[in-house]
């Protein structure tokens, strides 16, 4: 195997999994913010200083509310998605690139 292959592999193969975890935290996130959680719990601010970050920047950008509910965790989750199937799809034409 070509060692340009196998940096380019393994480095999707990162960024698809990177995604599915922040999806996975950005979920925890959410469900948390339903409960009102205490503010000064460790995990907590864990999950908001990882995940705060990214959603302030789509709420600035596109500001979309309905009535008291934001919607920017969909446009992340979108966008979460689109890199991840991207670099699956590259991963599976990446072979075909090398022979």
């Amino acid at each position: 195997m070509n060692p340009l292959h196998a940096v380019l592999h393994y480095l999707l193969l990162l960024i698809a999994f990177a995604a599915r975890i922040y999806s996975f935290i950005l979920v925890i996130r959410i469900i948390i913010s339903w409960i009102n959680p205490d503010p000064y719990n460790p995990v907590i601010r864990f999950l908001y200083s990882i995940t705060d970050p990214v959603l302030d920047l789509f709420r600035r950008l596109l500001p979309i509310r309905i009535g008291m509910f934001d919607l920017s965790p969909l446009v992340v989750f979108g966008l979460l998605y689109l890199i991840e199937r991207l670099a699956t799809l590259l991963l599976v034409r990446l072979p075909r690139v090398f022979l």
